[in-house]
């Protein structure tokens, strides 16, 4: 559940993921660490199709003037980390907790594992995949995103987690119809294909399971 040691080397906190980047003529690289940072510094100066248009025709620059599909996209890279993520994370803990206390334990364990998913991570997961469904249904411009017709940062970005909990923690395409199709549309997609197979080439295999 830890990144290894060497990254320390590169980041003091040791954090995985990283990216390191330096310009040409740049004396040393900047390394950058947090997945939306990340995202964000890539779009930027690397593939700004994938920010949405950020202003209002006659409105640039002015309070309230933002787009719709700005708004969504700069909240989802935001949510992404600070809201869904923490209940997975919570839930894998909880996971560990049962699968690793001592056997003699293991019935004290699982009851207090179980009292955290039903009165606190489930119920806020639960939550947060209706709150998606309806991100998908409303999605400005005809939808197919959650910010809009087109896909952006904030999509690459939730693919991680919704595909980690898709068919788990209470994800299901009876239940979120909608979302489902929506996760099932991001890993039919050829740069998503190429990512796992990347993966594949480098750690041998590929499994987005908690």
């Amino acid at each position: 559940m830890l990144a290894p040691p060497e990254l320390k080397k590169v980041h003091p906190l040791g954090k995985s993921p990283l990216v390191s980047v330096q310009a040409e003529g740049a004396a040393e690289p900047i390394v950058l660490a947090e997945s939306g940072l990340i995202t964000e510094y890539l779009i930027d100066h690397f593939g700004p199709s994938l920010a949405p248009k950020r202003w209002q025709e006659g409105k640039e620059n002015q309070v309230q003037g933002e787009t719709e599909e700005w708004l969504r996209y700069r909240y989802l890279m935001h949510y992404a980390e600070g809201t869904l993520m923490p209940l997975l994370v919570i839930f894998l803990l909880l996971k560990t907790i049962r699968d690793k206390s001592p056997f003699f334990l293991r019935p004290i364990a699982n009851i207090i594992a179980g009292s955290v998913e039903s009165l606190f991570v489930g119920p806020n997961l639960e939550s947060n995949f209706g709150f998606l469904e309806s991100q998908v249904k409303s999605a400005p411009d005809g939808g197919g995103y959650l910010c809009g017709s087109k896909l952006t940062g904030a999509d690459i970005l939730m693919s991680f987690p919704l595909g980690a909990a898709k068919g788990r923690v209470g994800f299901t395409k009876e239940k979120h119809p909608a979302l489902w199709a929506y996760v099932d549309r991001l890993e039919e997609m050829e740069g998503f294909k190429r990512a796992v197979q990347k993966i594949i080439d480098v750690e041998g295999s590929y499994d987005p399971a908690l």
